[in-house]
């Protein structure tokens, strides 16, 4: 079993990045669906209020830890299908 999962690791790491970029992508649609005009605040951004920075914060965070849990279930499901064995 620990073969399948240091095969399973590189493959990991790319859909890692794939879903960071896939989550990105989703948060941009729903912050603008959402009427927001402009960019999500930054917490650095003196002109924005503490409740739209935190807000903007939880949302990106959930869509985030979603799609991440969404790729990386469906990548360790298409690696058993492939292999026979769960790579986790």
């Amino acid at each position: 079993m620990k073969a399948s999962k240091n095969a399973y690791k590189p493959v990991g790491m790319a859909m890692g990045a794939l879903s960071g970029m896939l989550a990105g992508a989703a948060f941009k649609q729903v912050w603008k669906r959402l009427g927001h005009d402009e960019d999500a605040p930054d917490a650095t951004d003196e002109h924005r209020t503490w409740g739209g920075v935190l807000s903007a914060a939880a949302l990106q965070g959930a869509i985030f830890a979603d799609v991440k849990a969404a790729v990386d279930r469906g990548g360790a499901t298409a690696a058993r299908r492939l292999t026979g064995t769960w790579p986790g």
